[in-house]
């Protein structure tokens, strides 16, 4: 194990880039792709959602690097060994940086995307949201240190992600939309609930009100599954709605696994995840099949 120094010169416990990397953690950013595909009642401009969905995942990793440097600063995760603060060696600064290139990137590839589909009027909706998830990790007190940190999670990833993408797919919202809106706003703050009962002390030390600190290991727990069983239940809503019943008897059965799955083990988000993406993906590869 490398061991480098922060600006204090206190010694720091270097981590791999693939270890800081996490990628599990990114398919909270694709799902939505998979999402807006099984809902798709027309035809889909594929490089478009592409596209997108690698803004998407470029800013989410942005707001990961943010959310790292935050924290360190502000006493939080500090036990995080997965942090982009130790795999910089403890150099906020060089995170910074890290973070705001992946930023700027995102922010590039969505708004080309924008223009050459001719669909720039989408920023009326995704400008506020990249806004919040920069207000996330923004200034002495971020939105993710306020009782507001889950709700801004999910309006990210619900309207922010999902929402913007199916506008890219279809210019339009129904009810499938909606519905679709409320699945991945219920399993992003899901995921963020699972990562938190570790982290309560250290969280209750920074300042950090997140939902385990106000409410207990305990309750974090079921508030994270049963965000993960809302998740599904109202997905397969949104498919009905749609009018696809072949992608619902599919994915119904997926889905049962899923929870089965999640309901008798400790909410993890790479078991959330990894579990959500089984179920998406199996019900996507069946259908083509």
């Amino acid at each position: 194990m490398e061991v480098g120094s922060n600006l204090q010169g206190k010694a720091v416990a270097k981590t791999g880039i693939g270890v800081a990397l996490n990628p599990a953690i990114y398919l909270v950013s694709l799902l939505p792709a998979l999402g807006v595909i099984l809902l798709a009642r027309q035809e889909i401009w594929w490089a478009g959602l592409v596209c997108a969905t690698a803004a998407v995942v470029l800013l989410q990793h942005a707001i990961n690097v943010f959310n790292d440097v935050s924290d360190w600063r502000l006493g939080a995760d500090t036990e995080k060994f997965d942090s982009w603060i130790r795999a910089h060696g403890g150099d906020t600064r060089v995170a910074l940086v890290h973070g705001a290139i992946s930023s700027v990137l995102g922010v590039t590839l969505g708004v080309a995307t924008l223009v050459f589909g001719d669909k720039l009027w989408i920023l009326w909706i995704a400008t506020p949201m990249v806004l919040l998830g920069y207000l996330y990790n923004a200034g002495k007190r971020p939105l993710s240190y306020t009782v507001l940190g889950e709700w801004v999670t999910g309006l990210c990833y619900g309207p922010g992600v999902f929402g913007c993408l199916y506008l890219l797919a279809f210019e339009h919202v129904d009810g499938p939309a909606l519905i679709g809106m409320l699945t991945f706003a219920s399993l992003a703050v899901s995921l963020l609930l699972s990562h938190q009962p570790p982290q309560i002390e250290t969280d209750r030390a920074a300042g950090k009100h997140t939902f385990a600190v106000r409410y207990g290991s305990a309750v974090t727990v079921r508030a994270s599954r049963l965000l993960f069983l809302l998740a599904l239940l109202s997905f397969a809503s949104a498919i009905w709605l749609a009018g696809k019943l072949p992608e619902l008897f599919l994915f119904v059965p997926f889905a049962a696994v899923g929870l089965i799955i999640v309901f008798s083990r400790t909410p993890r988000p790479a078991l959330l995840l990894l579990t959500a993406a089984g179920v998406f993906s199996a019900s996507l590869g069946a259908l083509l099949w």
